[in-house]
Formats: structure tokens, sequence, C-alpha cells
């Protein structure tokens, strides 16, 4: 099933913890489970947090240098529970700290009491490994070498069934992008204000540094879009939760997006709102992200008991 949800809002509105989640729910239809969503906001909140914020240096061997990386454990957090975990990755001119800095992250850990873990993906590498720069090999250090080392340090749910990835522009983008190309490592995947399309935008990002110019290499850029993996998916075996704020310039690009999946019949949850491309918007949207990998790891332990 298809979910579409448009959400009023303006800039003062921030969403209650504890009622978003309670309106985030999963109910069986014919058998499949279909999140019915309904986002109440409210007015702005203050919650205090006891999350455990770890800094770290992950050894990257691809790039034979240390990537620093945020671990937000819950405040009640123990080595005796395997625990699943959220990869939340930065947008462009972005770096591993954004997320916990600007966010109401640590509230969010505890409230939905899995790990997040926050990368640092380099000023623009949209998340790629380039043949040629052996300084940005980040698709290998995301969901090869980040995924090793935590599952190594960590206790946490060591299958796909307990991994899930987002993140905002550039990380939306690479958070599509991975979870596509590495399904056997990501049950669920999801993007805020994601660049999706980054073909109307030929002079932007850098993105002609790494991989030429559009006009020279069309097919180049035509691969690494995320709308054009979309042939790749198979229904309802990567859970997909997509939003975007109206007055974004991805806007378009991300209703493009929900459009392709529908005509290929890929079940997943599409939100949109009043918003633009900034920290005010995203600090909204990561609220019922969370929401939706909660209620997605919820459903992956309710079917692994019943195997």
């Amino acid at each position: 099933m298809i979910n579409t949800v448009s959400i009023s809002a303006n800039s003062n509105d921030r969403f209650r913890i504890a009622d978003v989640a309670k309106n985030w729910f999963f109910r069986e239809r014919r058998g499949a489970p279909v999140l019915t969503v309904l986002i109440l906001f409210f007015c702005s909140f203050t919650v205090c947090y006891a999350a455990k914020v770890d800094t770290l240096s992950v050894p990257s061997h691809s790039m034979n240098k240390g990537i620093k990386t945020v671990v937000i454990l819950p405040q009640n957090y123990s080595k005796e529970i395997n625990y699943p975990v959220l990869y939340l990755l930065h947008g462009y001119s972005g770096n591993y700290s954004n997320w916990i800095k600007n966010s109401s992250m640590g509230a969010l850990v505890d409230q939905y009491g899995y790990v997040v873990v926050c990368p640092d993906g380099g000023f623009g590498s949209w998340y790629w490994d380039m043949p040629n720069d052996k300084n940005y090999q980040y698709e290998t250090f995301v969901s090869k070498e980040l995924v090793e080392y935590i599952d190594q340090h960590y206790s946490t749910i060591k299958t796909r069934d307990g991994r899930a990835i987002t993140g905002l522009s550039m990380g939306g983008h690479g958070a599509l992008s991975l979870a596509i190309k590495h399904q056997d490592i990501y049950g669920a995947a999801g993007s805020t204000a994601g660049g999706v399309d980054f073909r109307p935008f030929p002079m932007n990002w850098e993105i002609k540094d790494r991989i030429g110019n559009y006009a020279d290499v069309p097919q180049e850029w035509d691969s690494r879009v995320v709308i054009n993996m979309v042939p790749k998916l198979v229904n309802n075996k990567l859970r997909l939760m997509i939003d975007c704020g109206k007055e974004d310039f991805f806007y378009a690009v991300n209703v493009a997006l929900h459009d392709k999946l529908m005509y290929h019949n890929i079940n997943h949850t599409f939100v949109t709102s009043e918003g633009g491309h900034n920290w005010e918007y995203w600090s909204r949207s990561i609220v019922y992200q969370m929401a939706f990998f909660k209620g997605y790891f919820g459903e992956s332990e309710k079917n692994k008991n019943k195997k």
C-alpha cells in the first residue's frame, strides 16, 4: 500500500515526540502490515534526555584514515540487549555533528529506544566511491566498514532486519542509493528533502567535479540518480519513507520519485508539509522519520517471533 500524507504546519510548529509515536501504528490488512499515519502537530516543547553520545574516529581501510562518527545510545542501553541501528547521514557541506547539534536527536533516541549512528560523509562526497580518488570511498565506508565496526563494538542486531538508513539532502540521496545497492545490509531506508535527482542542477554541489559535466557524460549522471534506481526494487523488500517540504528546491524531484515508485507498484510512505531546505524543516521531519523506523523495527521483531 502507498501512503501519501500532507501536513499543514507553520514555522513555529514542533512535534511532541510521545504523541507522534502514538499515532504511528501497524495493522494487518489482507495478511500484510500497513502503516497508518495520523501525524498531529503541536506547539513547541522542551525535552531533557539522558542518551549517551559517543564521538569516535572509525578506521577506514579503503580511505586509509579515521572518519569522525557520532553514536547515540538510548539511556537504558545494555550490552545484554541487541539493538536496531539507524544510520543517519548529513547533507552537502555538513559533518558528523549536524544531527546532534541541530535536532532533538538525544530525546528521540531515548523515546524510540534504538541506536543512531551519524558518520561524516565528507564535504560533498554524495556517498560515492570514486575510482580515481582514494579520499572518496564513502559507499564502502558507510555500507561496509562502518556497519562492521558498529556491529563489533556495540550490541546490535546484526542483520538487515535491524538496520535502516536515512539522511537529509545529499544524505537523502546517499541513504536511498546505498540501501538500493545494498539490500542485503539494510531492511529500510528513508530520505528527508533528498537530492533524489540532481540532474536539474548540473552546476551545483561539485557534482561535475566528481563525475564530469552532465552535457559531456549524461550516462554517468543518469546511472547515479536515485530516481533511475527504482527498477532495482522489489516490492516490500525494502521499506521506504520519503518526505520533502513544499518550498524546497528538491520538492519537484521528490514528487517525481513518488510518482515513479507508484508507477512501479513499490509500496512506500511519502510525506509532504510546509517547509524549505533548512534545519527548521529537518528538525521536524526527523521526528516522523524516526517514528517510521520504530514501526519498521517493531514489525521486524514481531515477524521474527512468529517464525
